[in-house]
């Protein structure tokens, strides 16, 4: 259980703040999701060398904790080297300017909120990475059953961004992932059409092989959206492709 979720359930807090693409798609027992704010840019962000994917040189190196980015890099561009890269924002930038790397990949949104977005190079495009679930939210939790709570929160909520948000943990939750999974899940919804569209990726974490899909449909079933898409990347290998991806990153 994550310090946040604990100090709600003790009493210590009413409301907790969470990043959404790091939140387990199964909720911790006698808490709940209240509110959904704007969202940010949902993109990855490339701080390094070149102005595009296209541009990087030839073998630079890459680092990255995550199996999704480096897939869909893997996939891309397989001539770049990409090594795995933890740390805070602090700790991961230092290390690129220390010269142990050419660039490292980290989210548009995380980077602003730090106030450090001068530091990107160029955002990468959607359709070359998909984000991940959740990636460019926040999320507001409460105790269940908590009015005074969920009243004091209410204004917060954005319903464009709820909505993007419940249509991509219906995906993963679905495909049985986790924040870990070289899975990518983004909703965008469309206020003058009314329509939402979902892209999704999921692939080795080495790029050798993956999976596209896109839906598009009412926003205002976010759910059934998201379960649709689920069940056709699980009709075309999907979770198989999980898996395999599990095992290759013990």
């Amino acid at each position: 259980m994550r310090g946040v979720e604990r100090a709600l359930l003790e009493g210590e807090a009413e409301i907790g703040v969470h990043s959404a693409k790091d939140l387990p798609a199964e909720l911790t027992e006698g808490l709940m999701l209240a509110a959904v704010p704007k969202r940010e840019d949902a993109r990855d962000a490339w701080i390094g060398v070149g102005s595009s994917l296209d541009e990087v040189p030839e073998g630079a190196k890459v680092g990255t904790a995550s199996l999704r980015r480096r897939a869909q890099l893997l996939a891309f561009r397989p001539d770049l080297e990409v090594r795995e890269l933890h740390g805070n924002v602090d700790t991961r930038l230092r290390k690129l300017a220390e010269g142990e790397l050419d660039a490292i990949v980290l989210a548009v949104a995380g980077l602003r909120r730090l106030g450090r977005a001068d530091e990107i190079a160029f955002a990468i495009a959607e359709d070359s990475m998909t984000p991940a679930a959740g990636q460019g939210s926040l999320v507001l939790q409460i105790r269940s059953e908590d009015e005074g709570a969920l009243a004091a929160v209410e204004s917060l909520v954005d319903g464009l961004a709820l909505r993007e948000l419940t249509a991509e943990r219906t995906v993963v939750a679905l495909l049985g992932a986790t924040c870990n999974s070289p899975l990518g899940v983004h909703a965008r919804v469309d206020a003058d059409s009314g329509q939402m569209r979902i892209d999704a990726f999921v692939g080795l974490p080495d790029g050798s092989e993956w999976l596209r899909d896109t839906l598009q449909g009412d926003a205002t079933e976010p759910v059934l959206l998201g379960a649709e898409l689920a069940k056709r990347l699980v009709d075309t290998g999907a979770r198989d492709l999980l898996e395999r991806a599990e095992e290759l990153a013990r």
